[in-house]
């Protein structure tokens, strides 16, 4: 970036940094140590239909690039679906985080490959508390942002309401285990999550 971007107000946008996403599992073990919360074993990718192209012909692309039809039954389900503002989740269901963590970033990877890049939007990761997890402890989700290569918490408390507080503290929890989104105006409430 040079002075005259700076002087005119330009930034230049962060490169997307997927390997970040490989910081979760040891996170998540101080999230379970710490805040009392473990993976709901569900996780998600979201992304923007592109404009102009057929609901349908979009799907037959993304399982074809994701090779959907031929899926090995041992790996994690997937499963697509539409929200309630016309974006599309592929879902993903797994029995650890690590699972998890390496088809959410397969997922990504082959379709920012396949020039998809520009329609990712995030990756959603659920976390329940624990057994025997005090009161504190309650169902966030961790929300990483692929243009910016960040993590924040979302807390939703009640259909329409978050908890920010419990945000916070998560974010404090977390410390340098994530790169965590540094401005608080893009820790987007993300309403009517398909990720359980």
């Amino acid at each position: 970036m040079g002075l005259f971007d700076t002087l005119l107000g330009r930034t230049k946008q962060v490169a997307p940094n997927l390997d970040a996403l490989f910081a979760l599992p040891s996170a998540a073990v101080t999230l379970e140590i710490q805040a009392g919360l473990v993976t709901s074993g569900h996780a998600g990718v979201c992304w923007k239909p592109p404009a102009g192209q057929a609901p349908a012909d979009v799907q037959a692309q993304v399982e074809k690039i994701l090779d959907l039809d031929d899926a090995d039954p041992s790996t994690p389900s997937l499963r697509s679906v539409e929200d309630d503002l016309g974006y599309r989740w592929l879902l993903v269901d797994g029995v650890s985080i690590d699972d998890l963590v390496t088809r959410i970033h397969q997922i990504n990877s082959l379709l920012a490959e396949n020039g998809w890049g520009p329609q990712l939007l995030c990756s959603v990761f659920g976390l329940d508390p624990a057994t025997g997890a005090d009161a504190t402890a309650k169902k966030i989700f961790l929300v990483y942002l692929y243009k910016r290569g960040t993590f924040y918490p979302f807390c939703p408390d009640g259909a329409t309401s978050r908890d920010n507080e419990a945000e916070l503290r998560i974010r404090s929890v977390l410390g340098s285990d994530l790169p965590i989104e540094s401005d608080l105006g893009r820790w987007m409430a993300l309403w009517g999550l398909p990720v359980a």
